[in-house]
């Protein structure tokens, strides 16, 4: 019997990621179009609703709790499952890595705290949901994230601009391996418990580990650059934005990564995409990394532990 997905957000990056996801195992999946929609109407007949609707840093307190109640309050009619991609603000600078489930959750910058306030209403609503939580992003195409937009920039130059300590591990999530992790997730919901809270272990990389695997994919050296943080301070006064990137700019400094005892319980099969061929297509060479399919593949690359 097919299953229905609804896919709150499917023009942005894991909600792009997660409409395919979920077309290619088999489930019908509906899009959310803003325009048209309601979400009393949309989820009609639905079994499964990915909320990857994520406003821009500086609308988080404004919008932020009146869309994930209302997503909780649709939710409730149809006896739903919803997944909510998570990420790692609410541990906060103090909080001991690897993180996980059991981690306390320590922030007490307004990001941060906001994320605690949104887990913390799914977590007592009763609406069964599963938190899948990631490292930064890396996708297959520019979507404006920190691999994108600012990284790889100047790449073709043969240097990857770094924003903090290049030998810190840090947490990054393969947006592919990320949305077929919350369909094998969906498809075992009846098995879970009614609020799950399940890192997504993705790879733990530093800068300098990111460069050589850069260097080997393109063909060149690629050097380190440090990122500009002071062009940020200055335009605290007039870019809204700039304060909130200067809030979480200690991730970057920060040794951490997601503990993986959970998701490798409950998905031991699970096969991540080699980290060779996740940047190749993220920067647009896919075509040149050669992956043996016969040759096994750490899932743990790089992990700090």
């Amino acid at each position: 019997m097919s299953q229905t997905v609804l896919i709150l957000g499917a023009t942005g990056r894991l909600g792009r990621h997660a409409a395919a996801a979920f077309s290619s195992a088999g489930w019908h999946v509906r899009v959310f179009n803003r325009h048209t929609d309601t979400l009393e109407t949309a989820v009609y007949d639905v079994d499964v609703i990915v909320n990857a609707w994520n406003p821009a840093y500086p609308d988080w307190v404004a919008q932020m709790p009146r869309l994930h109640s209302a997503v909780i309050r649709a939710a409730r009619l149809v006896n739903a499952t919803v997944i909510v991609p998570g990420n790692v603000y609410v541990y906060g600078s103090e909080a001991p890595a690897p993180w996980s489930a059991d981690t306390p959750h320590l922030a007490t910058n307004p990001l941060g705290r906001n994320r605690q306030s949104m887990e913390r209403a799914y977590r007592d609503s009763g609406v069964r949901t599963i938190l899948l939580r990631g490292g930064d992003f890396i996708d297959t195409q520019e979507s404006g994230n920190w691999f994108d937009k600012i990284m790889t920039a100047k790449l073709n130059r043969g240097r990857l601009v770094y924003p903090g300590a290049t030998d810190i591990p840090h947490a990054w999530a393969y947006l592919p391996d990320m949305a077929r992790a919350a369909v094998a997730l969906a498809e075992m919901r009846d098995k879970l418990s009614d609020f799950e809270d399940i890192p997504f272990p993705g790879y733990t990389l530093t800068g300098v580990e990111i460069a050589k695997h850069l260097s080997d994919i393109t063909g060149q050296n690629v050097g380190l650059s440090p990122f500009n943080w002071r062009a940020i301070r200055l335009a605290v006064p007039f870019w809204k934005l700039a304060r909130h990137l200067l809030e979480m700019r200690y991730l970057w400094n920060k040794p951490h990564s997601l503990d993986a005892a959970r998701f490798d319980t409950l998905l031991p099969d699970f096969e991540p995409t080699p980290v060779a061929q996740a940047l190749a297509s993220a920067i647009g060479h896919a075509s040149q990394v050669q992956i043996n399919p016969d040759q096994p593949v750490s899932a743990r690359v790089g992990a700090f532990m």
